[in-house]
């Protein structure tokens, strides 16, 4: 398996060699969010034979992280699924209406800001708050999220809502047609919270049933 940084703000980890790739996921940051505290996540998603790219959003550039999906995209194996992270599943949830993704994984959805202690409405897991600490920019969950991004339409793929139930910035988004699935004292950063490998496991069980063409609500 292979990590390696690409250009324009991109991480990437493949399938282990020898292993035929299951599919494409491209994620999308949160706020203020460097694509490498998805490490863990891309690590584990892409054992699983999942090639997993995973893009700064810019939420001062949106154009330009459209452009950079639009790359990772161009010949990328299918399924193609968007996961955003935060305001990046706000955009992802955009993207998917314009760029024909075959799914949605939208993690903490939300475009409200945060009042309040950043580490402690992001995540209980001390690996990942180091994670921050070391690459991130913290305080940005307080800014506004762009008003181009504030009205999340219904999803037209099938999509699994993937939510803390502590989450302390939004409560579990209302989509009609999607698939949602609650973590029991999960905070923000649902992703890489204490309980990433259930997410993970969540994550991968409905990307086989995408695949396989089983039942999908949308």
């Amino acid at each position: 398996m292979t990590s390696t940084t690409l250009p324009s703000r991109v991480l990437s980890w493949d399938e282990p060699t020898g292993i035929n790739p299951r599919g494409t996921l491209i994620v999308l940051t949160g706020r203020g969010e460097s694509p490498a505290v998805y490490e863990r996540f891309g690590r584990r998603l892409a054992n699983d034979a999942y090639r997993v790219r995973v893009i700064e959003t810019r939420l001062d550039d949106l154009v330009a992280t459209r452009a950079e999906v639009e790359a990772q995209l161009d010949g990328a194996v299918a399924p193609h699924v968007l996961v955003g992270s935060d305001a990046g599943a706000a955009f992802a949830a955009q993207l998917a209406h314009a760029l024909d993704a075959d799914a949605l994984v939208l993690a903490g959805l939300t475009v409200a800001a945060l009042t309040g202690d950043e580490l402690e409405a992001r995540t209980a897991c001390p690996a990942h708050r180091a994670r921050l600490a070391e690459t991130s920019a913290l305080g940005h969950l307080a800014d506004e999220v762009p008003e181009a991004l504030r009205d999340v339409r219904p999803p037209a793929v099938p999509t699994l809502v993937i939510h803390g139930a502590a989450d302390p910035v939004s409560p579990p988004p209302q989509l009609p047609g999607a698939e949602t699935v609650t973590i029991a004292g999960g905070r923000h950063d649902i992703l890489n919270d204490v309980t990433h490998r259930t997410v993970a496991a969540t994550i991968v069980l409905f990307l086989e049933r995408l695949r396989h063409g089983a039942d999908i609500v949308v």
